[in-house]
């Protein structure tokens, strides 16, 4: 059965059980060969951390017949990068490879970086003092390194071969004792197909296992076979599966060193500070951040925020705004592409939106700007914060390289939630108050824009990584800024005149 995850009890290492954020253990487990693997590990000069001591005696549990209680439906771990489930299943593996003689093992990952990466891994922990006699002895000490044939082979005939799966590997082998699925977060039916037939032939004596271990799937990745034996695991529909997922809370702050805590028992003791660090830097974006280094899945299913049937019916191709004109911009976090929407009063009393350009980089933002400042009476122009398009002179806020003033909205703070939940409640309200001209862009950018708390509310958020919301983004803060009066008027121009930007 799955259980939540309790307090630690403790300042030392956690136990499983307060590790795991989901733990699903097997049924009818009444021993376990962890004790020999443990032992074998310490005579290697290995020790493992509380929670892995958890993990190896629970993966192998048996049942009273003998064989392994996961043997069918496998140890699936959903564990965060730099915890170091690598290291501990690879020293298993070694450990079974030495302790049971004409032991077979693939080793799989979905690219041939990873698993090339993996190997080399490997060859590390093979040429320990301590292990390294056991390896064949050739001149190449047991270790083969041509591509397509990577191998680590020991002196009682196990062998441990790594490969990749988009290249076919695994396909007609056979007897084989253990199989690793590294990046099981990119794993479908065709790859399992090629290869969980190859252990229906294991002779080990409790029976073969297979280790699915990765971090929660992007929407893009083929996960469904991780994404299905975890859902299987949780509802209970799955008595001889071994699941374990650590995570942060859902809602947890990427940023929050608590959180980086609660979703890798790993820190700080062994993942120090540092390493968190530089992995947040690399990885900017908060979806990434949350699936790699908080293990936080995606909710199932999250729905759009603003349906498709709801935002065609208030298109309109012939909307116009004629006064309050407001631009407004947005930068996708990669800065690969970047977005000016317009937003403004139409003649009726209704709000108007659209997106004014759209195209690569950001050089051309500022010049952009500047051309349609000098053609037409601009109300305001929104600024996201963090764009890095504005600069402050004499304590005023301008658009990067020019005199334009801007009004700055604060990236992660209470003008963006207001910006969202007001263009939210001007397209969904019984009596919609805007109007569109129906764009694919901005169509696009709305059917991939979710949720994400923020300042005790929510602002936009990206599907995935790859997704555009830069349109939307931009024309939220546009109509924010068209319908505020406490706005910074984009130049000193004055007069009457009142035109649509074109």
């Amino acid at each position: 059965m799955a259980s939540r995850r309790p307090s630690k009890t403790d300042s030392s290492t956690p136990r499983l059980s307060e590790a795991a954020r989901e733990l699903v253990i097997p049924k009818g487990i009444v021993t376990t060969g962890w004790p020999r693997i443990e032992a074998q590990c310490a005579l290697m000069g290995v020790r493992f951390d509380r929670w892995q001591q958890g993990v190896g005696a629970v993966a192998f549990g048996k049942r009273k017949n003998g064989k392994y209680a996961a043997t069918v439906g496998g140890i699936v771990l959903s564990i965060p990068r730099q915890v170091g489930k690598t290291f501990f299943v690879g020293m298993v593996i070694i450990a079974l490879c030495i302790l049971f003689p004409n032991t077979t093992v693939l080793w799989t990952a979905h690219r041939v970086k990873t698993a090339t990466k993996t190997f080399t891994t490997m060859q590390g922990y093979v040429r320990r003092p301590k292990i390294v006699p056991h390896l064949l002895a050739n001149r190449s000490n047991g270790i083969r390194t041509a591509n397509g044939e990577q191998e680590i082979r020991f002196r009682n005939g196990s062998v441990i071969m790594f490969g990749a799966r988009a290249d076919g590997f695994g396909r007609g082998f056979d007897q084989v004792d253990f199989e690793v699925f590294d990046e099981a977060q990119i794993l479908d039916e065709a790859a399992l197909e090629d290869m969980v037939p190859a252990s229906n032939q294991s002779k080990h004596p409790a029976g073969a296992l297979l280790f699915f271990m990765g971090t929660p799937p992007r929407p893009k990745d083929k996960g469904e076979e991780f994404t299905l034996r975890r859902a299987d695991a949780l509802a209970g529909r799955s008595h001889d599966t071994f699941y374990v997922e650590m995570a942060a809370d859902d809602d947890a702050d990427p940023d929050d060193p608590k959180a980086w805590e609660r979703a890798n028992p790993s820190y700080p003791h062994r993942t120090p500070l540092e390493a968190m660090q530089r992995m947040r830097a690399n990885l900017k974006d908060d979806d990434s951040f949350r699936r790699e280094a908080l293990g936080i899945w995606d909710p199932a299913g999250t729905p759009e925020v603003i349906d498709s049937a709801s935002w065609s019916s208030i298109a309109d191709p012939t909307s116009m705004a004629i006064e309050r004109i407001t631009l407004a911009i947005d930068v996708a976090p990669d800065r690969r592409i970047a977005s000016v929407s317009l937003a403004g009063r139409r003649a009726d009393g209704l709000w108007h939106v659209e997106l004014d350009e759209q195209k690569k980089g950001t050089d051309w933002v500022a010049p952009w700007i500047k051309s349609r400042a000098e053609r037409n009476r601009l109300h305001a122009v929104v600024v996201d914060e963090m764009t890095g398009l504005v600069e402050e002179r004499r304590g005023r806020h301008f658009l990067i390289g020019t005199d334009i003033l801007v009004t700055l909205a604060a990236a992660e703070g209470r003008d963006m939630a207001i910006a969202s939940g007001q263009f939210f409640d001007a397209v969904m309200e019984s009596s919609p108050r805007v109007r569109h001209t129906d764009q694919p862009q901005m169509n696009v950018a709305l059917s991939v824009a979710r949720k994400r708390p923020l300042a005790g509310a929510w602002a936009w958020n990206r599907k995935d990584e790859d997704a555009d919301i830069t349109p939307v983004v931009a024309a939220t803060l546009a109509l924010w800024g068209a319908q505020r009066d406490d706005v910074q008027r984009p130049t000193r121009r004055t007069g009457e005149r009142k035109a649509v930007v074109l």
